[in-house]
């Protein structure tokens, strides 16, 4: 057989890294019998992608109905390091000892990329490919994919310190009369907020219509604009719902008010800074369900997710000490002879291996906010297959096939409560 096992393993816990920082790895093989090779090769490249088939109605010259389809793509590339590991395309052959053999490479990333995203008809995905070139065979080749994070400083815009307003007012008629008016006021504090943390919403309700309300419904929406270069110029908009939550019913004559938290999940920052054919937006859109045959009130507004939450609006929380790669957060000294350990990410990470004896290394923005807690990263619940169309099945997938991100939480650093 000859190989008998091949793994990537990056230098970080979650296999999450910031746009600027050196990713760190190394392939491990297990051979039960020596191996004849031209080399091993290492290709670690950065790319977005999109995709999506149109089918049409055509008629013919017979006038019998057609269809066609088409298959509309976009792609760039952002980065693509590639070099030989051992060997090289046009040496001789060499020959790999039975047994595990250890492999290391490394790659400084680009200081301005899009942070990672799965969706639908499209992604910005960032990944590892070892191969061994094998002359006269098929190469056998192993794939990873890891996250990269293009901070978004919610502190560096004012304007997501505003806070979120919805107000909405109808009158219903009847016979030519029309009723006293029916007024929604929904209030968030900011318009800026990290996953993990909650939007706490307030609800306030003056019905003096003859119309009952029977739920207020408040979604948070995922927008994204896809667009194709080939054929043609050609975009795809899609609205995701992420979460829905709901209160009612408010009667006709009624006053109602209500709190309501939602929390944001692990999801990809807004704007996708640097890439032209990938646009991603969040909105909070509102809907009041009133009865009868009348028209139901709706409104939408933006907000941005970011990486980095508003500061000084919230709990002050402790500085964090991060480990190999700026991702990971490790002991947290208090005073002398005391420690701390930070709160666990939920689930396993994808694994990895860190660097023994390596200094800790910060994320970008730390040494600005020191009393910033160090993020929880959990994995988004958006995935996809990595393993692309003219990729052979002689390649093997290090981790899960269907690739989800991993992005910062922070659950310990809340916005404000409205003011009352």
């Amino acid at each position: 057989m000859g190989l008998k096992e091949a793994v990537i393993y990056l230098d970080n816990q979650w296999n999450t890294y910031y746009a600027g920082q050196t990713v760190n790895g190394r392939i491990e093989y297990v051979f039960d019998s020596p191996k004849k090779v031209r080399g091993i090769h290492v290709k670690i490249k950065g790319e977005a992608h999109t995709e999506w088939s149109e089918s049409k109605q055509e008629e013919d010259t017979d006038g019998k109905s057609q269809s066609s389809e088409t298959l509309h793509t976009g792609k760039e590339e952002y980065f693509q390091i590639s070099y030989y590991l051992l060997g090289s395309n046009t040496g001789n052959e060499i020959e790999i000892p039975s047994g595990k053999q250890i492999y290391n490479f490394t790659c400084t990333l680009p200081p301005v990329l899009p942070s990672s995203f799965e969706g639908e008809y499209g992604y910005v995905r960032y990944t590892v490919k070892v191969t061994l070139d094998r002359p006269w065979k098929f190469d056998q080749e192993t794939k990873m994919a890891f996250t990269v994070i293009n901070a978004l400083d919610l502190n560096l815009n004012p304007s997501y310190r505003e806070p979120l307003h919805f107000q909405m007012e109808k009158t219903f008629c009847c016979f030519c009369c029309a009723s006293p008016p029916l007024c929604v006021d929904i209030r968030a504090p900011v318009t800026g907020y990290c996953p993990g943390q909650v939007i706490p919403l307030t609800i306030d309700i003056e019905n003096k219509s003859n119309v009952q309300v029977h739920l207020v419904k408040v979604f948070l929406r995922k927008v994204v604009t896809y667009r194709a270069t080939s054929p043609s110029n050609v975009t795809k908009k899609s609205k995701d719902i992420i979460l829905t939550i709901q209160e009612g019913p408010a009667p006709a004559g009624s006053t109602k008010h209500w709190n309501l938290n939602m929390e944001i999940p692990p999801i990809p920052p807004s704007n996708l800074v640097n890439c032209s054919i990938i646009d991603l937006d969040y909105d909070v859109k509102v809907e009041c369900v009133v009865s009868g045959m009348h028209i139901n009130l709706k409104d939408k507004k933006y907000i941005t997710i970011g990486t980095v939450p508003l500061m000084g609006v919230g709990a002050t929380p402790s500085a964090p000490v991060l480990s190999e790669g700026g991702n990971q957060p490790a002991v947290l000294p208090v005073s002398p002879g005391e420690s701390v350990q930070p709160s666990a990410p939920g689930g396993e990470g994808p694994g990895g291996w860190v660097a023994p004896g390596s200094a800790p290394v910060q994320p970008p923005y730390q040494s600005l906010y020191p009393a910033l807690t160090a993020p929880v990263y959990r994995e988004s619940p958006y995935g996809r297959n990595i393993q692309d169309r003219d990729e052979t099945q002689h390649m093997a997938i290090t981790g899960p096939a269907k690739f989800a991100p991993y992005y910062p939480t922070y659950a310990a650093v809340q916005p404000p409560p409205l003011p009352q």
